[in-house]
Order: C-alpha cells, then structure tokens, then sequence
C-alpha cells in the first residue's frame, strides 16, 4: 500500500457504462483534484464470453477486436476523468476473471483506491452473474469506492439493455 496517497494514482475500473461514468463523477466530487488516475477497461476474449446467439452467429453488435474497443473505452475514461479533475492515462487489459484483473491491476499500479460503478444487479440475475464489484471489494486488499447511482431513464442507453458480447464487464 503506498505510504502517500496523494501521489499514489486511483485506478478507475471503467466499462464505459452510465455506471461507471457516474463513479467517476462522483470521485471527481469527493477525491482531491490533480490526482493521478488509472482508467482500466478490462477486456476479454471472445471465446470467453458467454453469448445468447444462435450456434455459430455472434451477438448483435458484436466487436470482432475486443481489445480494440477496451482501448476506445479506456480512452473515453480517461477524458471524463480529466475532466473530473484527475490526470488520468487510459489503459485496457486482458483479464480472464474481470474483478482479479482489476485487483491485479491496482497492486501492480500501487492505486490508493479502487474506484468503480456498480450496474445493481437485482435478486436472481445478481446471484447468477454475480457483482464484479462486490468480488473486487472483497478480494482486494486496498480501498474500494463503490459508487452507486440510478439507472438511467433512458431505455437505449442503460447498462441493462446492452448485449453481452462486446468483452466488456466492469460489475
């Protein structure tokens, strides 16, 4: 753990959802401003991800270079959280398992905090999806932020409309 967390970077675990925009907006109003900043988007493979397509056909809106798109992600993150006040550098990782990625990720990068977005998954989708937050928080030996916030109202845009598939998960 690093002795000045001042200069230590927070590591934003960002997929790009309403979420985790939040959770960095929210940081922006409670952490120091001119902090350095980590955004990590984890991405995985696609034979790694579970889709609900027909045999042979990927997902609607499927991204054929999922580490690609992690970095467009990444990127997006980082301009938010410049502009939230942090002197954020975008990063995209492969990670198997997301929240020991992100967990990984912050040890190797020595964050003074975690901070990241939780989609509240609801009663049976939580139990069988499970909360890459709520694996990272229990799992990591630093700080955690969990930043929670309304869905949003707008049915197109919202974390629980999107298709898996795209190798992106953040909680």
């Amino acid at each position: 753990m690093p002795d000045s967390t001042q200069n230590a970077p927070v590591l934003f675990a960002y997929d790009g959802s309403e979420y985790a925009k939040a959770a960095i907006r929210q940081a922006g109003q409670q952490l120091q401003k001119g902090r350095p900043a980590i955004v990590l988007t984890v991405w995985q493979p696609a034979g790694a991800m579970a889709f609900a397509a027909a045999p042979g056909l990927p997902p609607v809106g499927f991204d054929e270079n999922p580490e690609k798109r992690a970095r467009r992600v990444a990127d997006e993150g980082a301009s938010l959280a410049r502009s939230s006040g942090f002197r954020a550098e975008p990063i995209a990782e492969r990670g198997d398992i997301v929240w020991q990625r992100i967990v990984d990720s912050a040890e190797e990068h020595d964050a003074s905090i975690v901070v990241m977005g939780t989609h509240g998954r609801p009663g049976i989708s939580l139990a069988l999806v499970g909360s890459v937050a709520a694996a990272t928080a229990r799992h990591s030996d630093r700080p955690v932020l969990i930043a929670h916030s309304h869905p949003p109202s707008d049915p197109e845009t919202s974390p629980q409309t999107r298709r898996s598939g795209d190798g992106i998960d953040a909680g």
